[in-house]
């Protein structure tokens, strides 16, 4: 019952902020959240509050609560809305019950997940000068200090969400953008192996195509000549096809240089230092794969969970008949349970016979090292 009550809308603020849900796709977060209506509840018995006013507020708080729904899991579109309806009804309580200013809170919260940032600002401006004034004037707050400490809560809680907001905004441009450097780097690949196609197999094709037909009819005229001639053809077709096998590696290592392009990328615009000592390893395609992979991942798991690293190193080498990939930050380490990203890792170098080896102790940062036969 509680999941169909709280799943999300597709385009909700529950979803759209970045919030995570747990397991059974159920979101806490706002519940938890809650914990600030202690201040109103407790008011029934902390202050001398009469019968109209304590029925007031009781009403209030499900209205409040219909509206704190609606704005997190409804639709976006309709979310600032019952945000600023959550603001007007804490400032129409207010004169009733003070602690009806617990209602600014939220609407404080929320109103970063909301709005653009120009419109966030003057609404969040404009409900603290009203906050001040119904304090003050309507609700006759007993001092200034209280009046005080709660404008500074609201916009203390405001500014936090805002950052990470902003933070959030930040990200998913990042991530369009690498997404774009991978794209681009993938067309100019699959350019780069038409061109290197047409140059390596036209010639070499329509030199074999005529040489065969040459030894066709000297076949019987010249037995001779005709050996030549396929010998020629053999030996032009073994040439083209070590041909083929260079730009193969080299297609590898565009491979693995086009990871290394987007991890740079990435993670010096998130202001992480970025450097790697790559040795020539020749390898098989399926190997190759295996460890861009597992290079794009550790990289991505850095830059969106290493807390407080500044430098990331990237090795690559052959070491005792494998290849060895070794990713090590200098992050707060204690890395040691494996979601799926890291899973998906390690399957991917067991089926090939590898495996994935992590050395984080507290406080130390984090080495990954992929190794595959």
């Amino acid at each position: 019952m509680l999941d169909e009550l709280f799943k999300p809308h597709p385009n909700s603020l529950a979803l759209c902020s970045g919030r995570q849900p747990g397991r059974g796709g159920f979101h806490w977060l706002p519940l938890v959240n809650l914990i600030w209506l202690f201040w109103l509840v407790s008011s029934f018995w902390l202050l001398p509050l009469g019968l109209s006013a304590r029925l007031s507020t009781g009403v209030s708080l499900a209205v409040f609560l219909v509206l704190y729904h609606r704005a997190l899991f409804g639709d976006r579109v309709h979310a600032l809305w019952n945000v600023l309806a959550i603001a007007v009804l804490g400032l129409v309580m207010m004169p009733a019950n003070g602690a009806a200013w617990t209602y600014l809170i939220y609407a404080s919260a929320l109103l970063p997940l909301c709005a653009s940032l120009p419109l966030t600002l003057w609404l969040q401006a404009a409900l603290t000068a009203t906050f001040v004034f119904d304090a003050e004037v309507l609700a006759g707050f007993p001092t200034l200090l209280a009046t005080a400490s709660g404008v500074v809560v609201c916009n203390a809680v405001f500014a936090t969400n805002l950052f990470l907001s902003y933070e959030r905004r930040r990200q998913a441009e990042l991530r369009l953008s690498h997404d774009e450097v991978r794209r681009l780097a993938a067309t100019a690949e699959r350019e780069r192996i038409g061109r290197d196609l047409h140059d390596l197999l036209g010639h070499t094709l329509s030199l074999i195509a005529i040489k065969s037909e040459l030894a066709r009819r000297l076949l019987d005229r010249d037995t001779a000549a005709a050996r030549r001639e396929l010998a020629e053809i053999e030996r032009v077709a073994r040439g083209s096809l070590a041909e083929v096998r260079g730009a193969v590696t080299g297609m590898r290592a565009a491979l693995l240089a086009s990871e290394l392009a987007s991890a740079k990328l990435m993670l010096e615009t998130a202001g992480i230092r970025f450097a790697h000592r790559i040795q020539a390893v020749s390898m098989p395609a399926d190997v190759e794969a295996a460890l861009a992979f597992g290079l794009r991942e550790a990289v991505t798991n850095v830059q969106r969970h290493a807390v407080a690293a500044t430098r990331v190193e990237v090795d690559l080498e052959q070491q005792d008949g494998a290849v060895l990939l070794t990713i090590r930050d200098d992050g707060c380490g204690g890395v040691h349970a494996k979601g799926n990203g890291l899973s998906g890792m390690q399957e991917r170098l067991e089926a090939l016979g590898g495996r994935l080896e992590i050395d984080s102790p507290p406080r130390a940062g984090a080495e990954l090292r992929l190794r595959v036969p």
